[in-house]
């Protein structure tokens, strides 16, 4: 049980797809405009990466390694299909906002490299956490950063007011340079928080690094 929390956990904080190993950032910085679409977003790389990490380890052991990566693409877009139709029949206001980045998730590589790195290595109930933590993370990333944008550039969350009456919304929140400055944000709050959980400083690691190399050159 405790190797099950533990990599749900790893995902959601030590290997954050998006702030900590910074992978898959085309919807991340596309798709945050808004909260909604950051949280459906989120909700369907949940359930591609959770459903596909069940299959791949369901079928590790007979899959052949000669056409392992086929196999995995073949199950990605196939529940990526799923989760598309599903949005286009429920959401379809959802659907024609994210547009392209639904079908998109067949080339995440975050779904890819969990069923390479993950699921087709370990046991169905582990997958699944590593799926549920993965999907997670990268949510509530997606979440945080779509927060900041839209309350800032529109005043709003999930579409509701939230700001006084007359604050100034900066627009270019909601454009591709917001994007980018809030994610830098973003990440530097996550290393310094990394750095003060472990009680250590920020550089010491590499200038830890640099004392070896130095050490070798001599």
């Amino acid at each position: 049980m405790g190797r099950m929390v533990s990599t749900f956990f790893n995902g959601v904080i030590n290997e954050n797809p998006t702030l900590r190993l910074v992978i898959g950032m085309c919807p991340v910085l596309a798709v945050t405009t808004a909260v909604v679409n950051g949280f459906w977003m989120g909700v369907a790389v949940i359930f591609v990466l959770t459903a596909s990490n069940i299959l791949i380890s369901l079928l590790r052991n007979v899959t052949p390694a000669q056409v392992r990566i086929p196999f995995f693409i073949v199950v990605i877009a196939t529940f990526t299909t799923i989760a598309d139709l599903v949005l286009a029949a429920f959401q379809p206001d959802i659907h024609a906002t994210l547009g392209l980045f639904i079908p998109l998730i067949v080339v995440n590589c975050i779904i890819l490299g969990r069923a390479e790195a993950v699921a087709s290595r370990n046991t169905v109930p582990l997958s699944i956490m590593d799926g549920l933590g993965m999907g997670t993370g990268f949510t509530l990333a997606l979440i945080i950063l779509a927060s900041i944008r839209e309350i800032l550039g529109a005043g709003t969350w999930f579409g509701l007011p939230v700001m006084p009456e007359g604050f100034e919304p900066a627009v270019v929140m909601i454009l591709p340079p917001g994007a980018f400055v809030s994610l830098g944000f973003l990440l530097g709050a996550m290393n310094l928080i990394t750095a003060r959980l472990s009680n250590r400083p920020m550089g010491s690691k590499s200038q830890s690094s640099g004392s070896a190399g130095q050490k070798l050159e001599g």
